[in-house]
């Protein structure tokens, strides 16, 4: 598939009254962050269970397993796509199982471990916010338009906070909503729709920004207005054929037009 550099990277007013755009490798620059824990987490299990097992003990790869399995959706779900992938299953298991010992590893002691590999980084490092992340919303918000953050993680409120863009959206749907009245993760819509829902604009006249294949997937299914895949891997194709109506390599690029109604 030819994907040309976009020209119709607008976002007009007179057809979107609101946007929605997903935290990780959008807003914040958490993206390979959140891939680098991932894969300590995986690697060290699938090493355990080989030694044990003499299973395949391929490591998690980068970036392909990250962007086909876990970029996007909620953190079980990821640990569940990727085993899968390698004819793996585990039990549920809870909060308070160990580490991914094999005997011991479950699918929420893997999604723990991963969580503590990626919260370690951000407190010693801290959160970086891409340069058109502050402006973007400021110039939507001035327009007359109504923004959200959407995120499947549980760790949005505290990233936005350390990236100093805890004022800047009118909405934040998170992987704690998402827990709390049962929402599915992308590329199920739910996230999506939920914050179109409290911004009180229909999906029509809503635009999703997303990185995410599956989160691009999710604006496509809910039938948003206007979704725009955000290019930070060289991964144009695959957003457009995920349902992107627009790809750009940086926020920057977008330009506003006219007033929200």
């Amino acid at each position: 598939m030819a994907v040309d550099t976009p020209t119709d990277a607008v976002i007009g007013l007179d057809t979107v009254s609101a946007v929605a755009f997903d935290m990780d490798g959008v807003l914040t620059d958490t993206a390979a962050v959140h891939a680098s824990a991932w894969k300590r987490a995986f690697d060290e299990f699938l090493r355990e269970r080989a030694k044990a097992t003499g299973d395949d003990a391929r490591p998690f790869r980068l970036p392909d397993d990250y962007l086909a399995y876990v970029d996007g959706r909620e953190r079980l779900d990821g640990v569940r796509t990727f085993l899968r992938s390698r004819g793996i299953t585990l039990p549920e298991g809870g909060a308070a199982d160990g580490g991914p010992d094999l005997g011991e590893a479950t699918v929420a002691s893997l999604g723990e471990r991963k969580d503590r590999l990626f919260l370690e980084h951000i407190r010693e490092f801290g959160v970086a916010r891409f340069p058109a992340a502050l402006a973007l919303p400021r110039r939507l918000r001035a327009a007359g338009a109504r923004v959200a953050v959407v995120s499947a993680s549980r760790n949005c409120a505290a990233l936005l906070h350390a990236a100093g863009l805890e004022e800047e959206f009118d909405v934040r749907v998170d992987g704690n909503d998402a827990r709390r009245i049962g929402l599915p993760g992308k590329p199920d819509p739910a996230l999506f729709l939920e914050a179109a829902r409290r911004l009180d604009v229909p999906p029509e006249r809503t635009a999703v920004v997303e990185d995410a294949l599956a989160g691009v997937e999710a604006g496509r299914r809910g039938g948003f207005g206007l979704v725009v895949g955000v290019d930070r891997g060289h991964l144009s194709a695959g957003l457009y054929h995920s349902g992107a109506h627009v790809v750009v390599a940086d926020l920057a690029e977008l330009a506003v037009t006219g007033a929200a109604a």
